[in-house]
C-alpha cells in the first residue's frame, strides 16, 4: 500500500474492470455506497477529443460517518464524498482513495479526527482486498 498526504493507493494485476468490481464490493462490505461516478476517460474523449487509458472516479460515502462529520462541521460536505480512483499506469491498475485525515487537517477541527480515522480504516480495508 502506498500512502501520501492526500491519498492511499494500491497496485494490482487485475484489469481496471475487475478492480472496479472488486473495490465496489469491498467498499460495500465496509459500509460505503457509491454516490457518484465519473468516467474521466470518456468525458475527455467526448468533450475535447483526448484519448487516454481508463480513469474512473467513484464518490464513496459511508452514510453514518457522513452524518457524524456533518454534525461536527456543516461545511465538511465540501470534502465529501471520499473519492476513489481507478486507472491504468505502467501496465498495472491503480486503485486509490482520498486520505480522510485531510478532513480534520484542512478544517483545523480536531473533533473530526475520530470520524476521519473510522473512514480511513474502512477505506484501507477495502483497498487491501485488491
Amino acid at each position: 500500500m502506498r500512502e501520501h498526504s492526500y491519498g492511499i493507493s494500491v497496485q494490482t494485476d487485475l484489469s481496471v474492470e475487475e478492480a472496479e468490481q472488486q473495490v465496489r464490493a469491498a467498499l460495500a462490505d465496509e459500509g460505503f455506497g457509491i454516490l457518484s461516478e465519473i468516467d474521466v476517460a470518456a468525458v475527455l474523449d467526448q468533450k475535447i477529443g483526448v484519448k487516454r487509458p481508463p480513469y474512473k472516479i467513484l464518490g464513496a460515502c459511508n452514510p453514518n460517518l457522513a452524518k457524524e462529520a456533518l454534525d461536527i462541521e456543516e461545511d465538511i460536505g465540501l470534502l465529501l464524498p471520499c473519492n476513489v480512483v481507478i486507472y491504468e499506469k505502467d501496465g498495472a491498475t491503480v486503485v486509490g482513495a482520498m486520505e480522510p485525515r485531510t478532513m480534520s487537517q484542512l478544517t483545523g477541527n480536531d473533533a473530526l479526527t475520530d470520524v476521519a480515522e473510522q473512514a480511513r480504516t474502512g477505506l484501507v480495508k477495502a483497498l487491501s482486498t485488491l
